[in-house]
Formats: C-alpha cells, sequence, structure tokens
C-alpha cells in the first residue's frame, strides 16, 4: 500500500472543479416585487421564530407555483438538537399542505439577537440536503434568496449549485 505525499499528485488522479455564481444585492429593493414580497413574509416568520437558546432566528417563506406561499421558522428545544430549521418547516409543510406542487422560489432571512450579521446565512447541511431532494423530485432548480439583517441579499440559482455532491436516491438503488 502506498502513502500520499502533499504536492504530487498519483498519474490516474482526475480533478474536477466545482463553482457557482450568486448575484450579490445590496439591498433588497433591487429585487423584483415578488422576491421582495416574498423576503418580507420570511423577516415576519423570522421575528416569531423560537430560539431561546442561540438567540438565532430564522424565518423561510417558499413560493409554491399554485401562488401559494408556506412559512416556517426556527424551532429550538433545550435537547440539542431536537429543533428543527426554518427552511425545513416551510419546505417539508408546503409538501405535506400542497403535495405534488412545485416550489418556485424560497428566502431565507436569518439574524442574531446578540449582533447584527453583515452575511446572510446559509442553509445548514440538513437544510440543504432536503432542498435538494425537493428540487430532484419536481425536476426543476429552487432558487433562493438569502437576507442578512442589513439588507444584502444573496440570490442563488438553485440548491444544488451550493451542495453540488448532493446524496440522493440513485446511491440507494433508486434512479
Amino acid at each position: 500500500m502506498g502513502f500520499f505525499i502533499f504536492g504530487r499528485d498519483p498519474p490516474s488522479m482526475k480533478k474536477k472543479h466545482i463553482s457557482f455564481e450568486l448575484q450579490i444585492f445590496e439591498d433588497s429593493s433591487e429585487l423584483s416585487q415578488m422576491e421582495q414580497n416574498l423576503l418580507h413574509q420570511a423577516d415576519a416568520a423570522r421575528l416569531n421564530a423560537y430560539a431561546p437558546y442561540s438567540k438565532f432566528k430564522v424565518g423561510a417563506a417558499v413560493l409554491l407555483e399554485n401562488g401559494e406561499v408556506v412559512i416556517g421558522n426556527n424551532q429550538e428545544n433545550a435537547a440539542y438538537p431536537a429543533g428543527l430549521c426554518a427552511e425545513r418547516v416551510a419546505v417539508f409543510q408546503a409538501g405535506a399542505k400542497y403535495p405534488g406542487v412545485a416550489i418556485k422560489c424560497l428566502a431565507i432571512s436569518a439574524g442574531s439577537e446578540l449582533m447584527e450579521n453583515t452575511e446572510p446565512a446559509a442553509p445548514c447541511g440538513n437544510c440543504r440536503q432536503s432542498i435538494v431532494e425537493y428540487e430532484q423530485k419536481q425536476e426543476t432548480p429552487i432558487p433562493i434568496l438569502l437576507k442578512a439583517q442589513n439588507n444584502i441579499v444573496f440570490r442563488c440559482p438553485s440548491m444544488a449549485d451550493i451542495l453540488p455532491l448532493a446524496f440522493n436516491g440513485s446511491f440507494l438503488g433508486d434512479s
């Protein structure tokens, strides 16, 4: 058995570069009216989050293809990690209430009560995995809007972009 020496790649090794672009808006007023409305709903959901331990509140709003908006917020529990993230609350609720209706856009507003976050917070790994599976199921990307407390917004074209090597059903024999 050989060993790897830093700085020298084995001759059979291949490389693959993975990257994506996101759009950065200095203020949410630069977005479409639909996106602004969705972010307002995510902001309102964030204010009602239950985050007594982390003091980090997150709100999410999901716009569905049928025009309905479903919101969610993080729900903490003293028995970490028994709580749920806002993104999964909203997406799972949308899937339960409107099965088979595609998600057009997901807006996420996050902020700390202890400090001002100057950059938007991206979804955790569990949320990324859950949302990318909805993308795979509906066979269309889900654009994501991420908003910081100072009103800066990142727009990502797809959850798959920020989770490029997602685990999926094909690994389980499901194509």
